[in-house]
């Protein structure tokens, strides 16, 4: 079980949390500078598509097979690659991006942020949990992180 202990030091063995994770998104920590959150999408479903401005993205595929598509515009994503077990991807600030699950099990991978991006210690079940949360206000980053 991982547990988000907020900017405290912090050490669990990401590969075998990110395979068990059952949520759409899991917080798993939280400092100052950057967040850590573990991903699971479904078969023929993906992150979303979307941009983060001010947020550089980093992103692991610790199980599963998917194909990431990025570019200047959300009409306009001109960089794919496949992608699986092992595989990162790296999301520079203002990029549109998602990752699609083209496999036939559960992609399950873990995301960098800097600077965070979520609440602290939000789990999602779905994405239409994280979209609520998002729509409502309450799935913004700690005041105590710093946020340009």
């Amino acid at each position: 079980m991982v547990t988000d202990n907020g900017p405290r030091p912090n050490a669990f063995d990401i590969e075998a949390a990110s395979r068990d994770n059952e949520n759409y998104r899991t917080v798993a920590w939280t400092g100052k500078h950057l967040q850590v959150t573990l991903m699971t999408i479904p078969v023929g479903k993906s992150i979303g598509l979307e941009s983060h401005p001010a947020t550089d993205q980093f992103l692991r595929l610790e199980a599963g097979r998917g194909r990431a598509v990025m570019g200047a515009s959300k009409d306009r994503l001109d960089f794919e690659q496949d992608v699986s077990d092992g595989w990162s991807v790296q999301v520079p600030a203002g990029t549109w991006h998602d990752v699609i699950n083209t496999g036939d099990e559960p992609m399950r991978l873990y995301t960098v942020y800097a600077p965070s991006h979520h609440a602290a210690g939000v789990v999602q079940r779905t994405s239409e949990d994280a979209a609520r949360d998002e729509a409502a206000g309450a799935d913004e980053p700690p005041g105590w992180t710093a946020q340009p």
